[in-house]
């Protein structure tokens, strides 16, 4: 295993409940994939505030934050089946990587997170 990278960000709560109820907010942020399952979500504060760190994690993992021709919504957090989180990767994603780190050899690790007041995100980037 060759690690490319690691990224973890830890957002307050307390803030997206109050950022969720901007559309505009939300479509910046966030994929139309990852508002339309949200629509299912009880807690939907826990689950854009979990995708937000997790983004931030990705981000970060790369070493390029959100910058670069890299914006959050090219970075889309799906489940499995047993709900386990992962990065759906897009063609623009791949060549970001495929430019910067010269593999196409490559695969993320996600794991999340949440308390009453917090939620965090860890990201591994390997080959």
């Amino acid at each position: 295993m060759n690690l490319f990278g690691i990224g973890v960000d830890i957002v307050d709560n307390s803030r997206f409940k109050k950022l969720i109820k901007k559309k505009y907010i939300l479509e910046r942020l966030f994929s139309n994939y990852e508002i339309l399952k949200s629509k299912k979500i009880k807690n939907k504060t826990l689950y854009f505030a979990k995708r937000f760190a997790s983004k931030e994690a990705f981000s970060k993992s790369l070493g390029t934050g959100i910058r670069n021709n890299l914006n959050f919504r090219d970075i889309v957090i799906k489940n499995d089946k047993s709900g386990k989180p992962f990065f759906f990767i897009s063609k623009k994603v791949k060549y970001l990587i495929k430019k910067k780190f010269k593999t196409n050899n490559f695969n993320f690790l996600l794991s999340v997170s949440d308390e009453k007041n917090y939620s965090i995100a860890f990201v591994i980037f390997q080959k």
